[in-house]
């Protein structure tokens, strides 16, 4: 498994990122806003700190993903617009993610151009590429069977002025073979892999109380939630035989429809007992 790869899918989740998910999950759905202490309670059962979680929480205040609320001693957490849009469009993502599409033929290239001395910019777009689900074909040149993400080229292009992008809509010609351009472009035996092992950890889990399918759906959208990152979503006519994507896919599905209610109703017990006498959270603001 390629080192980038690894470090975005091995380990336990950073409190904030952790939070992330709590806030997509349970929060967004429903008031738009939690108590404070609600927010550290499910960290806190999903094995985190109270000092770890009050800092996650203190730098998305920070940061203007949250906005925070006194109400006498208790303070209310409330998701920014700018927040409940990202969540609410990494929703969309996740969970239209893995189902099966059909491509017309169109490859999306990019030609890449960044200036010697300006290194950090080239690197930081090659991450941004990558995050997007495209293919390095070395020199600068990268290629998605998505043409629709030419709109994330453009937002891309404008925050890195010192970079030069240009892309085109293509079709392979007849010389070479697509194996080898899907070989060369994508790591696809380290994105199975780790498909791999989230159907080996979740396919096994029956959660016997309240608390124990919180965590357990909690770590399942987590886990679910970084593979439109990771894996470049090619046509199944370009992926090899026994691709475990269906697989995966049909796993949360199902994991998915099992656990929501319970973990979700066992989320709002927590703001129950976090709630102050004749106080309740407001909605998003």
């Amino acid at each position: 498994m390629n080192d980038q790869l690894r470090r975005r899918s091995v380990g336990a989740p950073a409190a904030r990122s952790a939070l992330l998910t709590v806030l997509g999950e349970y929060v967004l759905p429903t008031s738009g806003s939690a108590w404070q202490e609600t927010l550290i309670s499910a960290l806190g059962r999903l094995d985190y700190t109270p000092q770890a979680a009050r800092q996650a929480l203190a730098r998305s205040i920070a940061d203007g993903w949250l906005r925070a609320e006194r109400h006498g001693r208790r303070s209310c957490v409330l998701l920014t617009p700018g927040t409940a849009a990202m969540l609410t469009s990494g929703a969309e993502r996740i969970y239209s993610f893995g189902r099966p599409w059909d491509w017309d033929g169109q490859w999306l290239l990019v030609v890449l151009r960044v200036p010697e001395q300006s290194r950090h910019v080239r690197h930081r777009i090659r991450s941004q590429l990558a995050w997007a689900g495209f293919g390095s074909l070395g020199g600068g040149v990268y290629v998605s069977p998505h043409v629709e993400r030419e709109a994330e080229l453009r937002t891309l292009a404008n925050d890195n002025s010192a970079a030069e992008v240009q892309s085109f809509h293509a079709r392979f010609g007849e010389v070479g073979r697509l194996e080898d351009i899907v070989g060369n472009a994508w790591d696809l035996d380290a994105v199975a892999e780790i498909y791999h092992q989230f159907i080996a950890r979740f396919q096994r889990l029956r959660p016997k109380t309240p608390e124990a399918v919180f965590q357990s759906q909690t770590h399942l959208v987590h886990g679910w939630r970084k593979f439109p990152f990771l894996d470049p979503d090619l046509p199944e006519t370009m992926l090899p035989r026994g691709w475990p994507r269906s697989r995966a896919h049909e796993l949360f599905e199902v994991k998915h429809k099992a656990w929501y209610a319970t973990a979700r109703d066992y989320f709002m017990s927590l703001d129950s007992v976090a709630e102050p006498a004749g106080e309740r959270p407001l909605r998003a603001a």
